[in-house]
């Protein structure tokens, strides 16, 4: 039992959520008849007609007509989601606002599994806002943006180049956050209907830090401000991101991974220390 129960936390089932899976973009179920035909019969005052009148009451029973359901689709359902985060989010002054707003979203199913929501650490204003890839499982036990090892590596990345989150200073500071606020299941990739209701939130935290330079620290960011993905093929190239520089570099998780890809995410690190200066 105990060898069962460190297999699902390694798979990501690390909280029990209910007994069975909710699917809340299933279709609405077909009301019954006899309730449709209830409600015209109520419509035509004849809901209460005595035993005498039985026959009658069947008759037009019968004949009254059967009202369809409505057609609820997957795409109203999607258009519905990202014109009411794009509702909240521009309604939001400022970063305090924007965790109300955010967490006031009942749209994206993540929010069910995750046990925070992950929003951001570091200095707001600092010249550089690093975006990564959705949280993992410490990010999200912890509610804040790389923890663990990642967020180790990540500090000593850009402490290299005289950049740190905890630093007071705009100019030497850095802002962390995530292409998402909540942790997908077992940490799997985000799928683009989740970036797309979910995109309105990351570009109001972006207006609202207001960094001069930002960093695509992996493919979910990649995916969600360029449209593009293939972080090795992306990374060390300068891009604009709603009117800011943008660098794509490899992730602290993928360089945990892969330590040879550590020599080009240090070239990376000093395209942007050059930019900085």
């Amino acid at each position: 039992m105990l060898a069962l129960l460190e297999w699902q936390v390694a798979v990501g089932a690390d909280e029990a959520i209910g007994d069975v899976p909710v699917n809340r973009y299933a279709l609405p179920t077909e009301p019954a008849r006899s309730t449709l035909r209830d409600s015209g019969l109520r419509d035509l005052g004849l809901r209460d007609l005595g035993s005498r009148d039985l026959g009658l009451r069947d008759s037009i029973k019968a004949s009254l007509p059967i009202a369809a359901p409505p057609v609820v689709t997957p795409q109203a359902v999607h258009s519905a989601a990202v014109a009411q985060a794009h509702r909240l989010a521009d309604g939001a002054t400022d970063l305090a606002g924007l965790v109300a707003a955010m967490g006031g979203y009942t749209f994206c199913d993540l929010r069910l599994g995750a046990r925070n929501l992950v929003f951001a650490d570091g200095l707001p204003g600092a010249s550089v806002m690093i975006i990564g890839d959705p949280p993992g499982r410490d990010d999200d036990i912890a509610g804040r943006p790389f923890v663990g090892k990642a967020g180790q590596l990540l500090d000593r990345m850009f402490a290299a180049i005289g950049l740190s989150r905890t630093a007071t200073d705009p100019a030497q500071a850095v802002y962390v956050t995530h292409v998402l606020p909540w942790r997908p299941p077992s940490d799997r990739a985000p799928d683009p209907a989740e970036i797309a209701m979910l995109l309105p939130f990351l570009e109001r935290h972006i207006a609202l830090a207001d960094p001069k330079y930002i960093v695509l620290m992996g493919n979910g960011p990649c995916q969600a401000l360029l449209g593009q993905t293939g972080i090795t093929r992306l990374r060390g190239t300068w891009a604009q991101v709603l009117g800011r520089p943008a660098l794509p570099m490899v992730s602290p998780g993928y360089l945990l991974g892969q330590p040879a890809a550590k020599r080009e995410a240090w070239v990376d690190l000093l395209a942007l220390k050059a930019r900085l200066s």
